[in-house]
């Protein structure tokens, strides 16, 4: 296992404007780490970086102890899995696994007893035969992937692999990849556009836009106390509920939209700046009022959408100009143009300084969402 450095990494083709500006991490031995973020925001250049695939214009590149910026691609002791498979029409099944083996002149007893050995990991033992256009897309993928796997390389890099599947088979070789990733201990760098593989996936993610580091670290800490907007409404599902506000000192309350007034305790709204807020909530921590609410507490709001999703219903309503989720667990039987009596607590926001998105207040009050694992008991 090794570990990846990125120290002050940047990226630039015309030496006038950075796609990757100024990144800092360091990619822990046996990490699964996930890169994501929008197109065009930088992850695959970061990831062909690291590949020795593009130049480094500036910054410091470190796999292990070795300064890395000047390798070779072979001299990195990395493998590749790439979004299209990369796989040769020409060669079997078996041929494709073991070409890089091939390559480095392993000796052909040994490539057949690694290709045996992965096949059977990724249940291709009955297809080291086939060629390529005989297989399934989950086929496909999982050649490529074992390919990357037979060379034993210590870390292993994914582009999008997964973005050609259907979701059924995507969700399947989630589970498949990172089953592999703990067995085998790799160190895995993992790029994809979508949230819920990253946060189903890595160990840790780095959300970049525009070819900057908008937050790193645990998927959970991220969803419940994201850096900014841009993180609030890019992870989770359906995203963040965002309004502009503002903070009525005198009140002690939370202003949004000149419709919503939350009260605020006294000793937090001291701390509170008083320039413009963007007020931000998960849809799941809108409540539903229930009857015995009292009628202060509540807040009306008329329905515009619906989606009854069997296990869960999300709704869509206005509140001033913003039209916000709710989404509760259940099926709920609601219908456009109802109004729905429903509960906001301020211990549930986020609170983020409007010029600058940075976070100045996470939520404190996540309602029944987060549990520890004595409840079982």
């Amino acid at each position: 296992m090794k570990k990846v450095e990125l120290i002050n990494l940047s990226k630039s083709y015309d030496k006038q404007v950075d796609v990757i500006s100024n990144i800092n991490v360091t990619i822990e031995p046996g990490e699964f780490f996930v890169l994501v973020g929008p197109s065009g925001c930088g992850k695959s250049t970061m990831l062909r970086m690291i590949a020795g695939l593009e130049n480094i214009t500036s910054g410091t590149l470190k796999i292990g102890d070795q300064v890395a910026n000047h390798l070779s691609p072979d001299k990195r002791d990395l493998s590749m899995v790439f979004q299209n498979y990369a796989l040769y029409p020409h060669l079997t099944v078996q041929q494709n696994i073991t070409f890089g083996l091939d390559v480095k002149k392993v000796k052909k007893a040994v490539q057949r007893e690694r290709a045996t050995e992965v096949a059977k990991m990724l249940g291709l033992t009955d297809y080291l035969k086939r060629k390529p256009r005989e297989l399934s897309g989950g086929q496909r993928q999982r050649v490529a992937l074992a390919r990357a796997i037979v060379s034993e390389s210590p870390i292993c890099l994914m582009d999008e692999p997964l973005s050609n599947l259907d979701a059924k088979l995507r969700a399947h070789m989630r589970t498949e990849i990172r089953r592999i990733q703990r067995k085998l201990g790799i160190t895995m760098i993992y790029v994809t556009h979508d949230q819920v593989e990253a946060m189903t996936m890595g160990d840790r993610i780095m959300i970049l836009h525009e070819g900057k580091i908008q937050q790193v670290g645990k998927p959970i800490d991220i969803y419940n106390n994201p850096a900014n907007p841009f993180v609030a409404t890019f992870i989770g599902s359906p995203p963040m509920n965002l309004a502009y506000s503002d903070v009525d000192k005198k009140a002690s309350a939370i202003v949004i939209g000149d419709i919503l007034r939350l009260p605020v305790p006294s000793e937090e709204v001291i701390g509170i700046p008083e320039y413009q807020l963007v007020a931000g909530i998960r849809p799941e921590h809108l409540r539903p009022a229930l009857k015995d609410t009292p009628e202060k507490d509540k807040l009306y709001v008329v329905v515009t959408n619906v989606e009854i999703l069997g296990n869960e219903t999300v709704f869509s309503f206005k509140l001033g100009t913003n039209e916000w989720m709710a989404k509760w667990s259940g099926q709920w039987h609601i219908d456009i143009g109802d109004s729905i009596p429903i509960l906001i607590d301020y211990g549930a926001f986020c609170l983020f300084e409007a010029r600058t998105g940075d976070l100045i207040k996470k939520p404190t009050d996540l309602g029944n969402f987060v549990f520890g694992k004595e409840v079982l008991v």
